[in-house]
């Protein structure tokens, strides 16, 4: 971090230096194919060689970095530190409405290996719903900002003040001070998140839950971010829940192979994910094919332009690396579960996509842990369900927040 603070939200646009693209152009020209398993192009072992080459092909002579700069930097920007914290986030204010409360602030938070470009075109929808056929009192005052290590935010900083891993725990008290404290709303606000941001979205409501007219109202997710504290060895198990534990057991095991050396090693992980664009790529883009409802061609849900420009934002920013750092912050985290007989009292809701990284829970089993007031089960899409089914996402979030936002205390 520089020597400037800034204990208010500055301004900020991206603005990548022509130095970096040149460098990085150079590294993709002199990328090193790998020898391939002949496992007739199924991703079984890994990125599909065939589709890396692709890949890299149009990245060195079809991408185009300015259009993904631009489409980012069309919301306000802005920097701030909290405490030794820098954080990155968009801010856009929604459509006002004459006589009716004003709009709902929402935090929407992204997980790995995503970033902010993940919600780029949700913003408009939700801030302004009346300009894509929607209710101007649907509008959310939308704040999208980028984890600790990641995109344009800062290294995470551990409460010593050194650098170093820190859970989604405390990532969530971070989200909390930026919301009331940073951007002053003296009201409500609600929260979302798939992935990390599932997990730091449900420590936000239980810690900060609605009290005196501030704090989270409620809470949606696309991904179950707290399990309950439970013994599975004598609770009593439903039907469902049983056959869920089971086949999680069995399917995981395979797909999270990442999150253990992303745990344990992430320094040595890191420098190769930092130094070279391809092995990054590649590291990124396998998550994006097996978690998603592709069929096994992530071209089916994602533009070759979506899948870089997600990349580029780790590798033009350098943050590879602490990116990772998260895995080893949660593992450390004191304690990792809800509490004993505690659980998220927030009301909730949860949107089951159907081919997520792991099969959604039974609704019983997320009732454990949250106050569950909507759950729906989604036709189709996967883990990254604000690029792949958008419209099913924003209407489920519209519609959860509807009868919740008229309790809201005005400023």
């Amino acid at each position: 971090m520089s020597d400037t603070r800034y204990d208010t939200p500055e301004p900020f646009k991206v603005d990548i230096p022509e130095r970096a693209l040149i460098d990085l152009d150079e590294r993709l020209r002199r990328w090193r194919r790998p020898v391939a398993i002949a496992d007739g192009g199924s991703w079984a072992s890994g990125t599909d060689p065939d589709f890396l080459a692709e890949l890299v092909d149009y990245w060195r002579h079809g991408y185009d970095w300015q259009r993904c700069q631009e489409a980012i930097n069309q919301w306000p920007n802005y920097l701030v530190d909290i405490g030794p914290q820098r954080i990155h986030f968009i801010r856009e204010p929604g459509t006002e409405v004459e006589d009716a409360p004003r709009p709902l602030p929402l935090v929407l938070t992204h997980g790995w290996p995503g970033s902010i470009v993940e919600f780029l075109d949700l913003i408009d929808v939700l801030a302004h719903p009346e300009e894509h056929g929607g209710d101007p009192l649907d509008a959310f005052d939308v704040i999208v900002p980028s984890l600790p290590g990641y995109g344009f935010s800062g290294p995470p900083i551990r409460e010593d003040g050194t650098t170093g891993p820190i859970g989604p725990r405390a990532i969530a008290g971070l989200w909390h001070e930026l919301v009331t404290g940073k951007l002053n709303y003296g009201r409500p606000y609600g929260v979302q998140g798939g992935d990390w941001g599932a997990v730091v979205s449900s420590w936000l409501a239980f810690d900060h839950p609605l009290k005196d007219e501030q704090g989270v109202l409620g809470l949606h997710l696309n991904m179950v971010g707290l399990r309950p504290d439970i013994d599975l060895k004598t609770a009593t198990l439903s039907a469902d829940e049983q056959a869920w534990l089971a086949k999680m057991s069995g399917t995981l095991d395979d797909r999270t192979a990442y999150q253990r050396i992303q745990a344990t090693r992430p320094q040595t992980l890191g420098v190769a994910l930092a130094d070279s664009p391809v092995g990054l790529a590649a590291w990124i883009v396998e998550k994006f094919q097996a978690w998603s409802d592709c069929s096994g061609d992530p071209l089916r849900r994602f533009s070759m332009d979506t899948l870089l420009d997600n990349v580029m934002v780790y590798w033009l920013t350098g943050t590879a690396g602490t990116a990772t750092w998260l895995y080893r912050g949660a593992a450390e985290q004191k304690p990792r579960a809800l509490p004993a007989g505690a659980k998220v009292e927030t009301p909730t809701g949860f949107a089951a996509f159907p081919a997520d990284l792991a099969p959604a829970p039974p609704k019983e089993w997320i009732e454990r842990a949250f106050n569950l007031r909507r759950h729906t089960v989604m036709p189709s899409g996967g883990h990254f369900a604000a690029l792949e089914e958008p419209d099913l996402l924003v209407e489920d979030i519209r519609a959860f927040f509807r009868p919740l936002r008229y309790g809201a205390a005005n400023d």
